[in-house]
C-alpha cells in the first residue's frame, strides 16, 4: 500500500556549487532531476527534497578537502539539511592520486570534484551523487534523519572515474580515488571541459580581429604570394605552429596566468594548473585559427582572380595554391593577433583560462529543486 504524500519521511538534500561558475551551471542542471533520482536509485517511499545554492568558501589549493567538508557541515546545519553535497571544480588528491568524492558520515557531508570525473561530467554525477546520498543516509545515526530502503550502490562500479574506495568506513570517512594514470589523465580532460575553452574563444574578440586586419593587408602583397608558392608544407606547418606558440605563450605572459608554488599551492598541483592553462588556450587558440584559415580562403577566392595570381606565379594555378597562399597568411596574421591578444580584458581571459579562481565569501541559497 502506498505511502500518501503528507506522510512519507522527508529527506532534504542541500546541493551546493563552489566557486559560483561553472559547478553552479551544473548544480541547477542535476538539481532539476535529482530528486526523482532519488526516488528511483535510493528510496521511493522518501520524499526527495532537493535545495540549490552556492558557496565562495572552497577547498585550499593543496588539494586538501578537510576545510571544504568543515565549511560545507556548519552550511547544512545552518539550513537544516540532513545531507549535503558541494560540487567544485578544484582537482582534489589524496596521497598524490586524484580524489573524485570525499564523504564523511560525522558530517553529513560530501565533496565531489568536477574535473576528476573527466569529459561527461553529468552523466557521471546523475550516478555518483544518489550513491552518495545513499552512503551518507546509510552511515548516520542521528535519529531525525530516516534510513533509505536500499544499501548503498557501490560507486567503483557505477562511475568510470571511481578506481577504488580508501578509509574507514567505520569512521565515516571514505575517499572515492581514481587510478593514478588514466585518473590523471581524466583529471586534466575535466580542467580544460571546465575551462570552457569556447568562453575562451569568444573572448579574444580583439585577437581575432586584429589577425583578420593583418591578413586583409597582406592579401594585397605579391611577395607573400610568392612566400607561399616556394614554401613547402612542412615550412608552413613549422611556421603555423611558431605563431600559435607566441599567441599562447604571449596570453600567458601579458596576463599573469603562470601559476607558480607557494605555501598555499604545492609545485604539482601548479604544473597541473599550468598545463590546463596552456591545454586549454591552445585548444582556442587552433579554432580561432582555422576560422582566420576559412575566412581567408575565402577572401583570397573573392578578391585575388586566378588570371592575376597566374601571372604573378608564371604557372597555372588551382586551388591549392590559394590553401597555401591562406596558409602562410593566416600564420603571420596569428602572430600579428598576438599584439592584439595583449589588448583583451584581462578578467576575461582570466576567467577563461582557469576554473577555479576562488575569492573569499560566505555561502548563499539560489532556489529550491
Amino acid at each position: 500500500m502506498a505511502i500518501s504524500e503528507q506522510h512519507r519521511p522527508e529527506i532534504v538534500i542541500g546541493l551546493v556549487a563552489t566557486p559560483p561558475d561553472y559547478p553552479a551551471q551544473v548544480v541547477a542542471r542535476l538539481a532539476a532531476e535529482l530528486a526523482d533520482r532519488l526516488a528511483e536509485q535510493v528510496d521511493q517511499q522518501v520524499r526527495w527534497t532537493v535545495r540549490a545554492g552556492w558557496g565562495e568558501v572552497a577547498p585550499r589549493r593543496d588539494g586538501g578537502v578537510e576545510a571544504l567538508l568543515d565549511d560545507l557541515a556548519r552550511r547544512r546545519a545552518d539550513a537544516r539539511w540532513d545531507v549535503a553535497i558541494c560540487l567544485t571544480d578544484l582537482p582534489l588528491h589524496t596521497k598524490r592520486v586524484p580524489l573524485v568524492a570525499h564523504t564523511s558520515a560525522r558530517r553529513r557531508v560530501a565533496a565531489v570534484s568536477l574535473p576528476a570525473l573527466g569529459l561527461r561530467q553529468l552523466r557521471a554525477l546523475r550516478a555518483a551523487v544518489p550513491g552518495l546520498v545513499s552512503r551518507l543516509l546509510t552511515d548516520t545515526s542521528e535519529e531525525r534523519v530516516p534510513p533509505t530502503g536500499r544499501a548503498p550502490a557501490e560507486l567503483a562500479g557505477q562511475v568510470a572515474a571511481i578506481h577504488r574506495v580508501v578509509g574507514q568506513a567505520d569512521a565515516g570517512e571514505l575517499g572515492y580515488v581514481a587510478s593514478r594514470l588514466a585518473g590523471r589523465v581524466r583529471l586534466l580532460t575535466g580542467m580544460i571541459r571546465a575551462n570552457r575553452p569556447g568562453r575562451a574563444l569568444l573572448g579574444l574578440s580583439k585577437l581575432l580581429a586584429g589577425a583578420f586586419a593583418t591578413a586583409a593587408f597582406a592579401l594585397t602583397t605579391n611577395t607573400i604570394w610568392e612566400m607561399g608558392d616556394a614554401l613547402d608544407g612542412l615550412r608552413l606547418t613549422v611556421i603555423m605552429l611558431l605563431g600559435l606558440t607566441a599567441l599562447v605563450t604571449w596570453l600567458i605572459i601579458a596576463h599573469d596566468l603562470w601559476e607558480k608554488p607557494d605555501r598555499e599551492t604545492p609545485a604539482e598541483l601548479a604544473r597541473l594548473f599550468n598545463l590546463g592553462t596552456i591545454l586549454t588556450l591552445t585548444l582556442a587558440a587552433a579554432v580561432s585559427y582555422l576560422v582566420l584559415f576559412a575566412g581567408t580562403t575565402l577572401a583570397a577566392a573573392l578578391l585575388i582572380d586566378t588570371s592575376v595570381l597566374e601571372q604573378n606565379l608564371q604557372r597555372p594555378v588551382d586551388l591549392t595554391d590559394y590553401l597555401n597562399l591562406a596558409w602562410i597568411i593566416s600564420s603571420l596574421a596569428t602572430v600579428g593577433g598576438t599584439i592584439g591578444s595583449g589588448l583583451e580584458d584581462e578578467d576575461t581571459v582570466r576567467a577563461a583560462a582557469y576554473g577555479y579562481h576562488p575569492e573569499p565569501g560566505g555561502w548563499r541559497d539560489e532556489r529550491d529543486a
